[in-house]
């Protein structure tokens, strides 16, 4: 491993903004970007998911005025506590599953090999959705996350706890999922981002009380570079993304990620580059 730097650090925050929002995981993403800078190892995965609190505050930044209005809200208001109650239980699959297999799946599966076979079977998954929602355009039943019922963040909540094995992207899975539960893409969509604020929170916080011991004072100058780098692109993304979803669907994403996918496998097998 080479001796990470403020540059290792904004490239890493790049790609954990541009790529937490869409369904392509910036997990994976993550793990074969730091794998070519040569920064692995148990500080270097505590740096990935650390920046995500950067990512984090570009959607509550962006939705603030929705956030602040269910806070008001939550004693007096059924709207705001039926959304409050909808992503908590859409986070409690994820938030047990989680704590229960973090350990095995940070052994075994953050590699780059496997996320890419992740990428490739997710992509199939995506094509199929979209497929099944263009024949069937009754199936879509919720146009609005207002519109939700407990049993729809349920399933969404399972659908996420997908994720968890990296390479099959967090926003993938809650989107496609909402998708096939009856959700617009936009509903989906933004159902997808509100989700990741308790999850991306609870994540990070979990592995920085864990791991505290791994970090030194030298660590913050990284931490913040990348959490700012983070941010700044997220926002950009989320912004865009919204605009996107109004007129097209993710069938441009599951072929980019099936050709990232085979590009990491090709290469792994031919010897062409040596993946850790």
């Amino acid at each position: 491993m080479v001796e990470p730097n403020l540059l290792t650090a904004a490239i890493l925050g790049l790609v954990e903004g541009l790529t937490e929002f869409l369904p392509v995981s910036s997990t994976g993403h993550l793990i074969v970007a730091a794998s070519l800078l040569d920064y692995t190892g148990d500080k270097a995965k505590l740096f990935e998911i650390v920046i995500q609190a950067g990512a984090i505050l570009a959607v509550c930044w962006e939705y603030r005025r929705k956030l602040i209005g269910v806070a008001a809200g939550l004693f007096s208001d059924r709207a705001a506590q039926r959304f409050a109650i909808n992503v908590g239980v859409a986070f409690l699959p994820a938030a047990i599953l989680g704590l229960a297999f973090s350990r095995l799946i940070k052994a075994h599966l953050f590699a780059p090999v496997p996320v890419a076979s992740a990428f490739v079977v997710g992509a199939f998954v995506i094509l199929w959705a979209e497929r099944r929602q263009r024949r069937n355009p009754g199936t879509v039943r919720i146009q609005s996350v207002d519109q939700m019922r407990w049993s729809d963040a349920l399933k969404i909540g399972l659908a996420q706890a997908l994720a968890l094995i990296p390479g099959t992207s967090r926003s993938g899975a809650t989107i496609i999922g909402g998708m096939l539960f009856g959700l617009s893409r936009p509903a989906a969509t933004e159902f997808s981002f509100f989700l990741a604020i308790p999850t991306l929170l609870a994540a990070t916080g979990y592995e920085l009380v864990k791991n505290r011991n791994l970090l030194v004072a030298d660590d913050l100058a990284m931490i913040g570079v990348g959490f700012v780098v983070a941010f700044i692109s997220a926002l950009l993304v989320v912004r865009w993304l919204l605009r996107y979803v109004a007129h097209h669907d993710f069938v441009p994403f599951a072929w980019y990620r099936i050709a990232f996918g085979l590009v990491i496998l090709g290469t792994a097998y031919a010897g062409l580059v040596r993946w850790d």
